[in-house]
């Protein structure tokens, strides 16, 4: 096998073993075994240690790779770049949720294990901090086109639109109310836009 060759066939392993493990975390939960996912992916558990040297190594190369994988970061920058404020707002609820959509499987499990678990606790603080911090810089396009409220700082803005669009949020809406997702989604759009946005 050429040096050329080995690289290819690691990042596809890699990315084999990521949407395995995504698959049977959101079947099974994230305290599936790293055997099982190996066994799953035809490799020894060795080879997992070998790419990402732990199991919370795992996770957080797991979460990082629904990212890749939905193309939220490509979305969220498409969503900044609407001219208008107040649709920039709408569109990146919009986008967030249905990332959220996507995701709930797995994060709902990290989230409940997050008390417990170191790894699972790393690996969504590792993309929490990130939304975080993105959230911020949208935000401050709003304040940049004298759009956002003005009693709002722009921390306190960035970090209601992350608890207000949380993925535990919205689960306590469909999950525990019995809202459609439609309707929660809705909601949630309207009552953003009328908590940030100055009149």
């Amino acid at each position: 096998m050429s040096s050329q060759q080995r690289p290819r066939d690691r990042a596809k392993t890699r990315k084999e073993i990521l949407d395995a493990a995504w698959d049977l975390v959101s079947e099974e939960g994230a305290e599936v075994s790293l055997a099982r996912i190996a066994a799953t992916v035809g490799i020894s558990r060795q080879s997992i240690y070998l790419h990402f040297g732990s199991r919370g190594g795992l996770l957080v190369a797991l979460v990082r790779r629904a990212d890749e994988r939905f193309e939220i970061r490509e979305r969220m920058q498409a969503a900044l770049s609407v001219p208008d404020p107040g649709r920039r707002l709408d569109r990146v609820v919009t986008v967030w949720i249905e990332f959220v959509l996507l995701i709930r499987p797995v994060a709902v499990d990290l989230i409940r294990l997050r008390a417990t678990d170191a790894d699972a606790r790393e690996a969504w603080e590792d993309r929490m901090d990130e939304l975080r911090d993105w959230l911020l810089v949208f935000v401050k396009t709003l304040r940049r086109d004298d759009a956002l409220a003005p009693e709002w700082s722009l921390k306190e803005a960035a970090d209601f639109l992350w608890a207000v669009s949380s993925v535990q949020l919205f689960g306590l809406f469909v999950d525990d109310c019995g809202w459609s997702e439609r309707r929660a989604t809705t909601v949630l759009r309207r009552t953003l836009a009328g908590a940030l946005l100055g009149s």
